[in-house]
């Protein structure tokens, strides 16, 4: 292999390496991701197209959960789960974030979590009758 074929093997597009270390199950996902601003290089927002090298820092959101990993090795091929997870580490600092956000929400019952949908012709009639509507 030549010089410019190692260097180009050593990086890979953001979306791509997301989608093969296996954070987003489609790469289109993963696109939508880097582009919504759920995923931080280096601290900073970038685009689907940027390369990601070994030892960049990630920041990615997912839902309520935020992963800070270091980037180890570089695929742009989604393989096996435990190969994914040789792509990564994940900083002790977000192993214990996660952890004390995931205590907090086991802990503490969301806004609206009692309520089940639309109400139903009773609960309707309890409502009109309370506002007197």
């Amino acid at each position: 292999m030549t010089e410019r074929t190692l260097a180009e093997a050593a990086r890979t597009r953001i979306d791509k390496w997301l989608w093969a270390a296996r954070f987003f199950k489609h790469r289109s996902t993963a696109t939508e991701a880097v582009d919504g601003g759920k995923v931080k290089l280096n601290g900073a927002a970038v685009k689907p197209a940027r390369d990601v090298k070994m030892g960049d820092r990630l920041e990615i959101t997912i839902g309520e959960d935020t992963r800070v990993v270091i980037v180890r090795a570089i695929a742009d091929k989604r393989g096996s789960a435990t190969a994914a997870q040789t792509l990564y580490e994940e900083t002790a600092e977000s192993i214990e974030a996660r952890a004390r956000a995931h205590d907090l929400r086991k802990f503490a019952a969301a806004p609206g979590a009692d309520l089940h949908g639309r109400p139903t012709k009773r609960d309707r009639r309890r409502i009109d009758r309370f506002g007197g509507f």
